[in-house]
């Protein structure tokens, strides 16, 4: 008997130094966990070994993990989720918007001019300037002419006469040239009617009554001037990229969706990767706008990192424009210029063939869609992919990226043929009080950001901005999703609050379900023992605080893989 009781007391100490051998290399507790597990929902401490989670649990029990070495964490009463995941923006346009001129902020016009004539202060003559983040429909006061929506080039040429200028329209589909640029391009009253031409549809140049261009080009005019902007540099690209992974450690964003990137993106983010210079996690689109690259892909079959820094398994497909230069592409037309309904950008017999393609190779196939005509043709494109390949399209999880106006006989498609909407919650507080002038107050109501309907069809929405197109904070989306509200707090009640999510909702569109729409649960998106050790930690309570308080959240440290990324003063 005594040796029996010797063998137990002997196993319960090597049981105990087994554990005490194994400490911890960082430990969070002190404030509240939401670790997106069903089964624990909240917790009050967490463990980290070699960039995993090894415990989940109480304060108490967390204490066995503590080695000399172990980081402690002292959530002094703030709160932890897992890393928020930006479902959709786009990296280098992020990185870039860091070091060109943002005019996200501006509220008139003459704001812009006198923005860029500072810049030309400071440039060489013949220097381009580029901007982006205007948009006519939040100004506060708009010009005396405008033609078609939209501002002319004059004020900007006046104060500009020797450097070439071109701003993008926040939404990326337009974007706005001055004299001097539009010289270098060529454009004049004697070559647009050629130009449009050549340019097919998808394109346009706007014209005022006498037929000389304003300034503005539309989708695939742009491309007119950007051929002339001098190209990127390796310099600029990288500074770029490290500027956009710094911004987002910033913003709490331990992963994010790059939605469309270039075979020099791509051959960057292979460089970081192999340097293992990534803070943020990389989860990437192949643009549809190089299909040779596309098909290089398709062949190739995807690449997908057991660390999940950098995966590449998805196609990103633009169909069609944005609401805010009238390009989104509808089924009846524009309720603020007549006989007008948008365009799609890209063939739908491309969107077919992609589909078919990528299904047997293994991708996952992410389509820009706003208007609902556009989300009706791409969901058909779909189900015709699905249903000739039903075996391969058992686990597709194909997307549609943005899906803002969905007629309602077609919501219900996105549960039924389970395609996930890729919202960005944020375009509701932006977008929604000039967006009923585009679409009239029936439309608005019935397909537009219907975020309940869809959920209610069986449909997963994921969460992000669309960064640079808005700015990145995760805060604001979260707060916009639960509130409907603009970032100003109008209306009371919110637009439509009958759509509003729920903060459950929210967090999960912010984390669990964007992990899964980019095929990554297992690894990411909850705080669960197995999984990395991704975390954001907000300096308040997001499921509790008042609404009215929410905008107020700050990011008080990001974690990657158990490191401390960001670490707020």
């Amino acid at each position: 008997m005594r040796k029996y009781l010797a063998l137990i007391v002997l196993s319960v100490i090597l049981f105990s130094c087994g554990e005490k051998q194994k400490p911890a290399d960082i430990i969070v507790s002190g404030g509240t966990i939401y670790t997106m597990d069903t089964n624990s929902p909240t917790a009050e401490a967490v463990a980290v070994s070699g960039g995993k989670i090894i415990y989940v649990g109480t304060a108490a029990d967390v204490q066995k993990y503590k080695g000399e070495n172990t980081t402690m964490v002292d959530l002094q009463g703030q709160t932890m989720t897992p890393g928020f995941i930006e479902s959709h923006g786009h990296m280098m346009g992020l990185g870039y918007n860091e070091m060109n001129l943002d005019l996200m902020d501006t509220k008139s016009w003459d704001e812009i001019v006198d923005r860029v004539k500072e810049a030309v202060g400071k440039a060489q003559p013949g220097e381009w300037i580029v901007g982006r983040g205007w948009h006519q429909d939040k100004w506060d006061k708009k010009p005396e002419k405008m033609v078609k929506g939209f501002q002319t080039h004059h004020k900007l040429s006046e104060v500009s006469p020797d450097n070439p200028v071109f701003l993008g329209h926040a939404s990326g589909h337009a974007g706005f040239a001055n004299a001097k640029a539009m010289q270098i391009a060529g454009v004049n009253q004697m070559s647009i009617e050629k130009m449009e031409k050549d340019l097919g549809e998808g394109g346009e140049i706007i014209r005022d009554e006498l037929g000389n261009p304003t300034g503005l080009f539309n989708e695939r005019a742009q491309g007119l001037i950007y051929n002339y902007i001098p190209e990127n540099t390796e310099e600029t690209d990288t500074k770029a990229l490290e500027l956009a992974m710094d911004a987002c450690a910033r913003e709490g964003i331990t992963s994010f969706h790059d939605a469309g990137a270039s075979r020099s993106d791509i051959a960057l983010f292979q460089k970081f990767r192999a340097e293992d210079k990534m803070k943020t996690r990389l989860y990437v689109m192949v643009t549809g706008r190089d299909p040779e690259l596309v098909y290089e892909w398709i062949r190739r079959g995807p690449l997908v990192d057991s660390t999940d820094f950098l995966t590449i398994r998805s196609i990103k497909l633009n169909c069609d424009g944005a609401l805010g230069s009238r390009g989104a592409w509808l089924l009846e037309p524009y309720t603020d210029r007549d006989n007008w309904y948008g365009m799609p950008t890209l063939s739908m017999d491309t969107v077919l063939s992609v589909s078919k393609a990528a299904l047997k190779s293994g991708f996952q196939v992410c389509s820009h869609a706003i208007g609902d005509r556009a989300n009706r043709e791409i969901l058909d494109r779909y189900e015709t992919a699905f249903n000739e390949n039903p075996s391969l399209a058992t686990n597709h999880r194909f997307r549609i990226e943005h899906a803002q106006h969905v007629h309602p006989q077609d919501i219900p498609r996105f549960g039924k043929l389970n395609v996930i909407a890729a919202m960005q919650a944020i375009h509701l507080s932006s977008d929604r009080p000039w967006a009923i002038d585009r679409l009239g107050e029936k439309r608005i109501v019935e397909e537009t950001y219907v975020w309940q309907d869809l959920m209610k069809s069986g449909a997963m929405i994921i969460n992000g901005t669309d960064v640079p197109v808005e700015p990145i904070s995760p805060v604001a989306s979260f707060y916009a999703s639960v509130s409907r509200r603009t970032l100003q707090g109008e209306p009371e009640g919110g637009y439509e609050p009958n759509q509003k999510m729920t903060r459950e909702q929210a967090l999960r569109s912010y984390t669990l379900d964007a992990a899964y729409g980019a095929f990554q649960e297992e690894h990411l998106g909850s705080i669960e023992v197995g999984k990395t050790a991704d975390f954001t930690i907000f300096s308040q309570d997001l499921m509790t605080v008042p609404e009215d308080q929410l905008l107020g959240t700050k990011i008080s440290k990001t974690i990657v893989s158990g490191k401390i990324v960001y670490d707020a003063p």
